[in-house]
């Protein structure tokens, strides 16, 4: 009985066993010492209960301790709270930036050197746009409230869907060694741009060829030449075009082009040399050997698509980076060309008869050196009695035909006029309008499109147009004699 009585004194005090005796020993009488706080880790019954079991003195000193004791759940939230400062301190301290700025730069330089004239630009637009959505998900957090973001976010929608790119597909890197693609001129150029060994993004050139026939070379001189039979525009490494012209109207000097032939020579692993001829009435939309794409691969490295049947054929060689347009417009062809400069300009000496880099020879041109072949005043020209009769045009109905299909007054209109003046033949206004707008889908630089005669021939007051009328029937003349 005494034992479990002694167990019943030993059990009594659980509290004390915080207190300096050891654990087994009888609790002590009640000492007006404050005791040593009970631990609060069981919770606020615990301590409650270490509390009522101890002396009224260390009840007081308890209860004059407790306001320094915080509930658990409490402390805890307070620790995770203050854990949770630490761990974002640095957020505190630098916030996170904005990258909005980034993801737009890295766009620009993906789609820099796109050209929607050229056969795939499509799908490495959408795959560039997709890598922008993708960067500004990215920091959407950091760019929360930022008017430049939210911007970006919305043109990309816009640019989704006036291209009908899909939310999920292929993306473009950022880092051209990922996407170099040695069958693609813009890829592999690009590369050499972000590497630093080319600071400034390709060049490109154009050259076409319409009408009586007018050619505007590379160097955009626009030239009026006879150049009768074959002729070399292009004869480089990469491309050689030939063009054969023939007499309009009999007894004149004015020629137009009736058959092309356009050499797409071999490329190590890109193509094969493929051959593309068309001649009046017969413009085909494959390569004479029948095929319409050279190269391997889902993505050809050349191909042929055909605009319109018959009539509109373009070629796309992804692999040089160059887009050729030929058209038949009446009875004769037309040709427009845009290439890269580097590509268009390696050539050996002997390969330097091409008219689409030195225009055509002194002896073979029939305009006034400037590339104007009339100055249109709205004024009928003084006739010659040796003079042949325009067959069906004068000069006001000439300039108002042409007027219909270019309103602005630059060389292309002139043209035009010179054309309908020479031959009577109103294809020839189709065929000027043709060649400004390839001159639009191609030519690199907008403020470049329009070529005007310079100051000197530009509407002349008073008794000065009676002389360019003359000089516009001499060069009328010129044509027939």
């Amino acid at each position: 009985m005494m034992r479990k009585k002694r167990k019943r004194g030993a059990s009594s005090g659980p509290c004390r066993r915080h207190g300096q005796g050891p654990a087994t020993a009888p609790a002590p009488p009640p000492s007006p010492e404050p005791t040593r706080p009970a631990w609060t880790g069981m919770g606020l019954r615990a301590a409650s209960s270490c509390a009522a079991a101890a002396s009224p003195d260390a009840a007081g000193a308890e209860q004059r301790r407790r306001p320094r004791i915080c509930p658990p759940s409490l402390a805890l939230l307070l620790l995770l709270l203050l854990s949770l400062g630490l761990l974002h301190a640095g957020d505190c301290q630098q916030p996170a930036q904005c990258r909005i700025q980034k993801c737009t730069t890295d766009f620009v330089s993906l789609t820099s050197h796109l050209n929607s004239a050229v056969d795939g630009f499509d799908s490495e637009f959408c795959k560039a746009l997709r890598a922008y959505a993708g960067c500004t998900q990215r920091t959407s957090k950091a760019c929360r409230g930022n008017l430049v973001y939210h911007s970006a976010v919305l043109g990309i929608s816009d640019l989704m869907s006036q291209r009908n790119c899909s939310k999920d597909g292929p993306t473009s890197s950022t880092n051209p060694e990922v996407t170099h693609d040695p069958c693609n001129y813009h890829s592999h150029a690009g590369a050499r741009e972000h590497r630093g060994g080319d600071q400034n993004p390709p060049s490109y050139l154009f050259c076409g060829l319409f009408g009586d026939p007018h050619l505007r070379t590379f160097k955009d001189h626009f030239q009026t030449c006879k150049v009768e039979g074959a002729w070399p525009l292009i004869d480089n490494n990469y491309l050689s075009v030939q063009v054969t012209n023939v007499p309009v109207v009999p007894g004149s000097s004015a020629t137009a082009t009736n058959k092309i032939t356009i050499i797409f020579k071999a490329h190590r692993e890109c193509t094969d040399q493929k051959v593309y001829q068309a001649v009046t009435d017969d413009l085909p939309a494959a390569f004479v050997d029948g095929s319409t794409s050279g190269g391997d691969g889902d993505t050809k490295s050349l191909r042929i698509l055909e605009r319109d049947s018959g009539r509109y054929v373009e070629m796309h060689a992804l692999y040089i980076g160059t887009t050729v347009f030929v058209r038949q417009l009446g009875r004769y062809l037309t040709l427009a060309i845009r290439m890269p400069e580097d590509l268009a300009m390696s050539y050996e000496e002997s390969q330097d008869l091409q008219l689409c880099v030195n225009g055509c020879p002194l002896g073979e041109r029939i305009d006034d050196g400037q590339g104007q072949v009339s100055a249109i005043l709205g004024h009928s020209l003084p006739r010659a009695s040796s003079a042949p009769a325009w067959p069906g045009y004068t000069l006001e109905t000439a300039n108002a035909q042409c007027h219909e299909k270019m309103p602005v007054k630059d060389i292309y209109f002139q043209s035009c006029v010179f054309d309908l003046l020479t031959t009577g033949d109103a294809n020839f206004t189709a065929a000027a309008h043709s060649a400004l707008e390839d001159v639009a889908a191609l030519h690199p630089r907008k403020e470049r499109w329009h070529i005007f005669p310079s100051s000197g021939h530009r509407a002349p007051p008073g008794g000065s147009r009676l002389s360019v009328c003359l000089g516009l029937l001499c060069l009328i003349l010129s044509v027939f004699l």
